[in-house]
């Protein structure tokens, strides 16, 4: 056995109340540090504005369809014009003109509503009544199957014309913008085209007259021609359903919106 004198046992129990009151501080001091971020993350969570995605896929709708299909229709007209004005255009072969048309007429659009400044407001889509559900005796109908308007969706497109309207561009950048938009469909669209080569040495063209121009129109501003061509590239966010399901299917109904666009141009590929 070891024996211990009154001055060791005297020195041990001293190291060991040191010890312990240690242990119980460092314990304390993170108990306050633990409260003290869990607050801290509750006041962020509270405070960072944050939107459900539930509120993103809200269907909605037109909240004056008569009046905006009228405009959104003359629009379209004038976007089908400006097509087939295109010398260019008409000389290339008609399945790329036509493919040309399918993957560009969405942008083309949505150029010309920022251009004629047209603004429109939504609201939730009417869900299918009761009766109509049971007549059609759970089937799905057809606009059930296509992709309806969402919040995220009108989003992206309202952004979008608020960014050209804040631009203010002439009449000249509009054309030579469209110009490089309707010739410069994209990669996928690429395997498609047959003259893409020339496609892509006429969208170069576009490109470099809207470069002159802005730099015509506004001298000393070189950043706008590139927040112009940034802006341009919100349009391929935009899926051409959403446009029609917006502003056209309250007019053409089950018809085939392409189609309709193929009869107007007369390009169109059976």
């Amino acid at each position: 056995f070891v024996i211990f004198n009154q001055s060791d046992i005297s020195f041990y129990l001293w190291n060991f109340k040191g010890l312990i009151s240690s242990k119980i501080n460092c314990f304390v001091l993170q108990v306050q540090m633990d409260s003290s971020k869990q607050s801290q993350d509750c006041l962020n969570y509270i405070s960072v504005p944050h939107r459900c995605n539930c509120e993103m896929r809200r269907t909605l709708c037109l909240k004056s369809p008569s009046e905006i299909c009228k405009e959104a229709s003359a629009v379209l007209v004038k976007t089908v014009h400006f097509i087939k004005s295109l010398p260019a255009f008409n000389q290339l072969p008609l399945g790329d003109q036509f493919a040309l048309l399918r993957s560009c007429w969405a942008p083309l659009f949505i150029l010309g509503l920022a251009q004629e400044h047209v603004d429109f407001e939504v609201t939730d889509a009417p869900a299918d009544s009761m009766l109509k559900k049971i007549l059609l005796n759970r089937q799905e109908s057809p606009e059930g199957k296509r992709e309806q308007p969402t919040m995220a969706g009108v989003s992206k497109l309202k952004s979008c014309l608020k960014k050209f309207w804040s631009l203010d561009l002439s009449p000249k950048e509009y054309a030579y913008l469209k110009g490089t938009t309707i010739f410069n469909p994209g990669t996928k669209v690429r395997s498609g085209i047959k003259c893409w080569i020339v496609c892509g040495g006429l969208a170069a063209g576009s490109s470099a007259r809207l470069r002159e121009v802005v730099q015509l129109l506004h001298p000393g501003r070189g950043e706008r021609f590139a927040r112009i061509l940034l802006t341009a590239s919100m349009l391929q966010g935009i899926t051409p359903t959403l446009v029609t399901e917006l502003f056209f299917r309250p007019v053409i109904g089950q018809a085939d919106l392409l189609e309709l666009l193929g009869t107007l141009t007369g390009i169109y590929l059976m």
